[in-house]
């Protein structure tokens, strides 16, 4: 009993595994990291949105609240910093779900896949992107905090404006997603 119970731990946790490394082989979310002015903004996983959209839907959303806050000369080059920050922090995020795809498909042409390799690689992969996350973060909060009260109004604003029309598209999608979508959706909320 013991043997049986441990050959299907065993067989449990390589699924798992597996379908992990399969998770990690597809696009990687086009979001800035917490922190960001468009910090809950969802990527390419969304029913029907591409990531190209998106991204150029945020980059709209980043000028207009760029222009609404009327920078000084610093708060200008904090600004700048945490833009560049996300913009690189997110292509080095989406190069490195390209390499994990790259490998997985690759450990599927072995007759044995090496399990062990593929999470350690996916454990890499996640160090680093959390790293990315963090310095991103990091930089969005650094320029947040510069602001005057009335600019971190204005920042307020536009985010819970932001995070009220995620809330009604998260909602539709539950509504009209997938077969199960509405028990899923239930699930989740308290």
């Amino acid at each position: 009993m013991l043997k049986q119970t441990r050959i299907l731990a065993i067989t449990a946790a390589a699924l798992a595994m597996t379908i992990g490394a399969a998770n990690a082989a597809t696009p990687a979310p086009d979001a800035p990291p917490p922190g960001g002015p468009g910090m809950a903004m969802a990527g390419p996983g969304g029913p029907g949105h591409d990531g190209h959209r998106m991204e150029m839907r945020m980059q709209k959303q980043l000028n207009e609240l760029h222009g609404q806050l009327k920078l000084n000369a610093d708060q200008e080059k904090l600004w700048q910093t945490a833009l560049d920050t996300m913009k690189q922090n997110h292509a080095a995020v989406r190069e490195s779900h390209k390499q994990m795809r790259q490998q997985f498909e690759a450990a599927q042409q072995q007759p044995i896949l090496d399990l062990n390799a593929m999470h350690a690689a996916h454990q890499k992969i996640d160090v680093q992107n959390a790293q990315l996350k963090e310095q991103t973060a990091t930089a969005w909060l650094n320029f947040y905090n510069s602001l005057n009260d009335q600019q971190k109004t204005t920042v307020s604003t536009a985010l819970k404006k932001h995070f009220a029309r995620m809330h009604e598209r998260h909602e539709r999608w539950g509504k009209h997603g997938a077969p199960g979508a509405d028990g899923a959706a239930s699930a989740v909320k308290p």
